[in-house]
C-alpha cells in the first residue's frame, strides 16, 4: 500500500524535470520568434510554430499546477513554484502574442531593431535555459545564478534602448507618410519589449529563490 502511494504521489524532482522541459519551450519559442523576424513567405510558418510552443509550455504550466496540489513535499514554497512557472508561461504568453499581432497585421518585413530585440531574445532565453538546471543545488549554485539573473536584467535593458531607437526610425522614416505604419509597428515593439520584461522578471524569482534559501 505505501510502495502505491508514493508512486502517485510527484517527487520533488519531477517539479525540477517540468521546470527544464519548460525552458526549452522558451528556447524553441525565441528560436522561432527570431525566425520570424527575418521576414518573407514563412513569417507565418514561424508564427504557427511560436503558438504551438506556447501550447505545449501551457501543458507543461498546468502539470505543474497539479503536482503542486498533489504534493505535500515540494523543493520550494509552493507560491515560489507558482511565481517562477507562471513567469516563465508569461514570456512565452508574450511571444505567442507577438506572432499574433504580426498575423492581425499580415507584416512580412520587420526593422532591424526588432531583428537586434529578437537576438537579445535569444540571448535571454539560453541564460534562463542555463539558470533553471542550477535550481536543483541553489546554494552550490547560487554565484552562477546571481551572474546570470544579472545578465538577463542587463539584456532587458538593451532591449528598451533598442526599442527606443527602432520607434525613432520608424516616426523619421516610412511612419512620417502613413500613420498606419507607426501603429502596426509600434504594436510590434511593445509586444517584443514585453517579452524581455517577463525575462526579467523570470530572472527576479530566480534571484528570490537563491536569496530565500542561502
Amino acid at each position: 500500500m505505501l510502495g502505491w502511494f508514493q508512486r502517485i504521489m510527484p517527487r520533488e524532482e519531477r517539479f525540477f524535470d517540468m521546470f527544464e522541459r519548460h525552458a526549452q519551450c522558451l528556447k524553441n519559442g525565441s528560436d522561432a520568434l527570431r525566425a520570424m523576424l527575418d521576414g518573407g513567405p514563412k513569417t507565418q510558418e514561424f508564427c504557427a510554430k511560436i503558438a504551438a510552443h506556447e501550447h505545449e509550455a501551457d501543458l507543461i504550466t498546468e502539470e505543474v499546477m497539479q503536482a503542486i496540489r498533489r504534493s505535500f513535499i515540494t523543493p520550494f514554497d509552493r507560491g515560489d513554484i507558482r511565481g517562477l512557472i507562471t513567469s516563465m508561461d508569461d514570456a512565452i504568453d508574450q511571444m505567442n502574442k507577438t506572432a499574433k499581432a504580426v498575423s492581425l497585421f499580415e507584416v512580412d518585413k520587420f526593422d532591424p531593431q526588432m531583428r537586434q530585440i529578437g537576438d537579445l531574445v535569444i540571448k535571454t532565453a539560453a541564460l534562463t535555459s542555463e539558470a533553471v538546471p542550477l535550481l536543483r543545488k541553489l546554494a552550490a549554485n547560487a554565484p552562477r545564478l546571481n551572474v546570470i539573473t544579472a545578465e538577463i536584467v542587463h539584456l532587458e535593458e538593451q532591449t528598451d534602448q533598442v526599442c527606443l531607437e527602432g520607434l525613432k526610425a520608424l516616426l523619421h522614416g516610412p511612419a512620417r507618410n502613413d500613420a498606419l505604419v507607426y501603429i502596426k509597428g509600434s504594436e510590434i515593439y511593445d509586444h517584443l519589449e514585453k517579452v524581455a520584461d517577463c525575462f526579467q522578471d523570470v530572472a527576479n524569482r530566480i534571484s528570490g529563490l537563491v536569496i530565500e534559501h542561502l
